[in-house]
């Protein structure tokens, strides 16, 4: 076996055990189809920031805001572990707004205070999500095409559904395209 290949084996093995080892919130699978699953998620807790610009340099100004709080620029200086997904989610009044999910043995009061004051913290109520898996690259043209189609099944079985998309994003940018665990989600009236 070439030395290419072990190094090419090795590296996807440790993209997919890293992606694996990371903590999620807690969902109940409530029905599933072809194109997506409607999941009851729990409450949890998220980072979040706003940023303005294009998708990728928001994209890239908000990952670190984030991380930077969470490797340590909060005001007891702790470092926390990387959760997933990363979320987005389009705002016509500030531009993207961008959320970490916070590990689940912190609460309110016990997480550490970020010292950056665009970053709000912020408690997710219970809620009812359709959400479509998809792998690939994360362009503009592969995003709105997996929100099209699940907007398109939902409409189309009379799911009704409240404000846009959210992408979820599972792994690392390190992660090959074509193992990446990408997500649309809408939230469902209940």
């Amino acid at each position: 076996m070439k030395i290419s290949s072990i190094l090419l084996t090795t590296i996807l093995l440790l993209a997919t055990n890293l992606a694996m080892a990371l903590e999620e919130p807690e969902y109940e699978v409530i029905s599933a189809t072809d194109v997506y699953e409607i999941r009851r998620y729990e409450p949890f807790i998220v980072a979040e920031v706003d940023v303005g610009g294009d998708a990728d340099s928001a994209g890239n100004r908000a990952f670190r805001i984030l991380a930077s709080y969470i490797f340590g620029d909060n005001r007891e200086q702790a470092k926390m572990s990387m959760t997933a997904p990363v979320t987005s989610v389009d705002s016509e009044s500030v531009g993207y707004t961008y959320a970490f999910v916070m590990e689940s043995k912190y609460t309110l009061e016990t997480l550490p205070a970020p010292n950056d004051p665009r970053i709000r913290i912020t408690r997710t109520e219970p809620r009812t999500m359709a959400a479509h898996r998809y792998s690939g690259r994360w362009t503009e043209r592969n995003y709105q095409r997996h929100v099209e189609k699940l907007r398109a099944t939902l409409a189309a079985e009379g799911v009704e559904t409240r404000g846009g998309p959210m992408l979820a994003r599972y792994n690392s940018p390190f992660t090959p395209w074509f193992m990446r665990r990408n997500e649309i989600l809408f939230e469902i009236v209940d």
